[in-house]
């Protein structure tokens, strides 16, 4: 008889193993994979979490907690990307990971349901190096961890009827790195309280650590709605990040932004920092007074 529970799933698999049988030869790859394997065993281990199967060259883990299972995902990618046992013509060996929380049925030391299915689709878009989860999972994890993911798009996922918004897991930072494993004490570092003014013509946003985030787009519903056949339905986040502001574009066309003294900068795809005071630009190069331009204005409280 099955059991109910609400568990993290987490998928693991090594990017190119086919490649490397093809360029390492059998023995070579199979040893190599074997010690993905282990390290990914270990960290699930290590982080309250149970190894239900090992396929080829994917693991599949179960995990009390969201932020148990990116404890260990950040492990996994750290210790394979150093493991100097794992590299080839001076390359590591890659992994990529997928997490999504919530309800599945546990029997037969096995786990079965719709979240096992979205889990697995996270991992399919993830690509090498990366921890791709769900919204659904950042709304489980602790304050520090939420603080190292970023929203970097709007999908749907085979086999589903709703849009699911993808994040990524910041795992290579220097910030999340030394939360690791005493993430808790991350939280309690002393830091400058700041925020970020967003203004348009016709609306204000203030980013602040209790309103960390804000949407930008054409879409309704998102924190500052700007109108253009440039801009994307959500084209654009911005982030409090342990006291600084990270831009995210999440558009076809890109985003501009401008600072007071005239410095230029063109972001897509990517995200980057934003600092003092200036202009943003949806899809086009802010103008002074232009309807669609975002000023801006970070500030110390």
């Amino acid at each position: 008889m099955g059991k109910d529970i609400e568990l993290a799933i987490l998928f693991a698999d090594v990017v190119g193993s086919t490649r490397l049988f093809e360029e390492l030869g059998d023995v070579r790859a199979r040893d190599m994979i074997a010690t993905c394997i282990d390290v990914m065993r270990t960290a699930t281990e290590r982080y309250n979490g149970t190894v239900i199967k090992t396929m080829g060259d994917e693991v599949m883990s179960t995990f009390p907690s969201a932020d148990e299972a990116l404890n260990a995902a950040a492990q996994m990618q750290q210790q394979i990307t150093v493991n100097a046992h794992l590299k080839y013509d001076g390359h590591p060996v890659a992994i990529r990971i997928g997490c999504h929380f919530g309800p599945v049925v546990l029997e037969n030391r096995d786990v079965f349901g719709a979240t096992v299915h979205t889990a697995n689709r996270m991992t399919s878009q993830a690509k090498a190096g990366q921890i791709m989860t769900t919204a659904t999972t950042v709304e489980q994890l602790s304050p520090e961890w939420r603080a190292a993911v970023r929203q970097i798009d709007i999908a749907m996922l085979k086999g589903q009827g709703n849009e699911v918004t993808l994040y990524e897991v910041l795992w290579q930072t220097e910030d999340v790195t030394s939360m690791i494993p005493a993430i808790a004490l991350a939280g309690r570092e002393s830091r400058r309280a700041v925020r970020l003014r967003l203004r348009t013509q016709e609306q204000e946003f203030v980013l602040d650590e209790q309103r960390p985030h804000a949407s930008l787009g054409r879409a309704e519903d998102n924190d500052l709605v700007v109108k253009g056949n440039l801009i994307s339905r959500l084209h654009a986040r911005i982030e409090v990040s342990r006291g600084k502001f990270v831009l995210i574009d999440q558009s076809t066309n890109g985003t501009f932004v401008q600072s007071a003294g005239g410095e230029e900068s063109f972001v897509r795809r990517d995200s980057m920092q934003i600092k003092g005071e200036g202009m943003i630009g949806l899809g086009r190069a802010p103008e002074n007074g232009a309807p669609g331009t975002i000023r801006f204005t970070c500030e110390e409280v």
